[in-house]
């Protein structure tokens, strides 16, 4: 019996090595969404994949160490060239609301005395971005939160404004709890669960059948159409894919939304910086109505 069980299995893994069948993009797409449920990929990660030995940190999968000896290059291109780092795992916060309430309640989690605030002149017409440490809610100098970065959306003639706060992920949920106590923001009455959830697992009934002998390997949707899979996101590695994603108060009109892992993040390093993102970044012609 194990002799034939053990044939049988040879034969089922048979069907599954055929490179041409796994190197399809439709499977790699497939096969790639089913691997990153657990532990998010970012946008660079089959990149670093090769390159580096990666770990499994705040429910990310991110590149540790190079697998070769490039840390002279690495050096070299920080001080004479450029170098591009993935903070793409970091979580990003957006505030929606009017400015005047929205400074009103930021002033209790941070204190002049520390430096910048949300209220200083250059950050706040958005051409900079700023750096701060929040504490709880009129606790400070005690129960400090964490550092943070933040940015605000420039001003375009109304009274709400737009407020992104970058935090590592292990300070997002105690940073999120905060934020919602001090604008009093209630969770939502009906969770929305993403599209991915559901479009994945019927990816992986479309991905037997393909592999399936005597089907077709063209996979269809119900119309009949070749149905090609997207990369998709399931949420983010600090937040579950069925937990609420924004937040609103009733009382000051301030909405908190995720945003993390739809809003990508790099950092260039070196003197060529600026020249990279000249020769890379191409402004757009207005168009008047």
């Amino acid at each position: 019996k194990q002799a034939e069980k053990a044939v049988h299995q040879k034969k089922e893994q048979s069907k599954t090595k055929c490179r041409k069948a796994r190197r399809r993009h439709v499977n790699l797409v497939a096969e790639f969404n089913r691997r990153q449920r657990k532990n998010i990929w970012l946008e660079t990660h089959i990149w670093h994949a090769k390159r580096f030995h990666m770990v499994k940190k705040w429910g990310y999968c991110l590149g540790d160490s190079p697998t070769e000896k490039s840390y002279r290059a690495c050096y070299r291109a920080m001080t004479k060239h450029c170098l591009l780092q993935d903070l793409s795992y970091y979580c990003c916060l957006e505030l929606t609301g009017k400015e005047n309430e929205l400074l009103k309640q930021l002033a209790r989690i941070c204190s002049i005395d520390t430096g910048l605030t949300f209220e200083e002149a250059c950050c706040l017409s958005g051409r900079f971005e700023g750096s701060l440490n929040l504490y709880r809610a009129d606790r400070y100098p005690e129960d400090m939160l964490g550092p943070v970065t933040f940015i605000w959306k420039p001003r375009d003639g109304s009274e709400n404004r737009q407020l992104w706060i970058w935090m590592h992920p292990a300070l997002k949920q105690d940073i999120l709890r905060e934020l919602k106590a001090i604008f009093q923001c209630s969770e939502p009455e009906e969770i929305y669960i993403p599209e991915p959830v559901t479009t994945s697992i019927q990816e992986e009934k479309q991905m037997h059948v393909v592999l399936s002998l005597g089907k077709k390997r063209k996979k269809e949707d119900k119309e009949g159409e070749k149905a090609v899979p997207v990369k998709k996101i399931i949420g983010d590695g600090t937040r579950d894919q069925f937990q609420a994603y924004s937040w609103i108060s009733q009382t000051a009109g301030i909405v908190i939304s995720d945003k993390t892992m739809e809003i990508l993040r790099y950092r260039l390093i070196g003197p060529l910086s600026h020249s990279v993102l000249t020769e890379t970044l191409k402004a757009a012609s207005l168009q008047t109505v």
